[in-house]
C-alpha cells in the first residue's frame, strides 16, 4: 500500500504537468502564428485547474497505475482555430507539433534532474503495485529519482503517443499538412472515426495483452528514446 501511495504521487504530478505544458505549448504556438484563441478563453496559463480533465488527467492514470497499466491520460485541449492562422496549413502543423516537442524538452529535465538524484549503487525495485521504483545501495526507495525516471517515461509516452497519425491526435494534424492536397479530404473522412480507433487501441491494450499491441508499436520508439534520455542521465550522473 506504501508504495502505491508513493507511486501515485509520484505519477499524478508528473502526468499533469506533462499534460498542462503539451497543451500551452499548442495555444502560445497558436498564438505567435496569429491565432489568438487560447489566449481569449484564458487558456494561456500553467495553472493546472485551467486544463485539467477531471477524468482523463487524474481517474484514468490513477486507475492504470494501480492496475498496472499503460500510463496515458489526456487534458481539456486548448482551443486553436486553424482558419485564424496566418498560413494555416503550415501552422497547424506547427502547432500540432509543439505539444510532443515540449514533452521531449521536458524530457531532457527530467533526465538531468535524474541525473543529480541517482543514489550510490542505485537499481531498479519492484514496489507492490509491479512498477519499478529506484532504489539505493541500501534497497531504500529514492523517491525524487524514482519521479524523476517516471517524468521522463510519461513525457516521452506523451509525446510518441500523441504523434500517432489517429484523428484527432497531433500527428494527424502533421500527416495531414505534410501530404499532398489532392489527399488531404480523403484523410479527413477518418476523423469522426479517430476516437473509435484510439478506444480500440486502448481495448486491444487491456483486454488483449498477449498481442502486445502497444510494445509492438509505439513501444519502440519510446524504448529507444528511453535508452538516450537514460543514457543522458548517467552521463549527468558521472560527469
Amino acid at each position: 500500500m506504501t508504495d502505491t501511495l508513493l507511486l501515485a504521487s509520484i505519477l499524478i504530478p508528473s502526468l499533469i504537468i506533462a499534460i498542462v505544458f503539451h497543451e500551452v505549448a499548442h495555444g502560445w504556438v497558436a498564438l505567435m502564428l496569429g491565432d489568438p484563441t487560447a489566449k481569449e478563453q484564458r487558456r494561456l496559463t500553467l495553472n493546472p485547474i485551467r486544463h485539467v480533465d477531471p477524468i482523463g488527467t487524474l481517474l484514468v492514470p490513477g486507475m492504470l497505475a494501480v492496475v498496472g497499466g499503460p500510463i496515458f491520460g489526456w487534458a481539456k485541449p486548448v482551443p486553436v482555430r486553424q482558419g485564424r492562422l496566418d498560413n494555416p496549413r503550415f501552422g497547424m502543423m506547427v502547432v500540432a507539433a509543439a505539444g510532443p516537442g515540449t514533452n521531449l524538452l521536458l524530457g531532457i529535465m527530467g533526465a538531468v534532474l535524474l541525473g543529480l538524484a541517482l543514489p550510490a549503487g542505485a537499481s531498479m525495485t519492484t514496489g507492490d503495485t509491479g512498477m519499478s521504483l529506484i532504489a539505493g545501495a541500501d534497497g531504500s526507495v529514492a523517491p525524487f529519482a524514482s519521479g524523476a525516471f517516471y517524468f521522463i517515461l510519461i513525457n516521452v509516452f506523451l509525446a510518441i503517443f500523441n504523434l500517432l497519425p489517429i484523428p484527432p491526435f497531433d500527428g494527424s494534424h502533421i500527416v495531414e499538412g505534410a501530404m499532398p492536397r489532392r489527399w488531404v479530404h480523403h484523410y479527413e473522412k477518418l476523423r469522426p472515426y479517430g476516437m473509435f480507433l484510439f478506444f480500440g487501441l486502448v481495448a486491444l491494450t487491456w483486454f488483449a495483452p498477449g498481442l502486445g499491441v502497444l510494445e509492438n508499436t509505439i513501444g519502440v520508439p519510446v524504448g529507444w528514446a528511453l535508452d538516450k534520455y537514460l543514457a543522458l542521465a548517467d552521463w549527468v550522473s558521472h560527469g
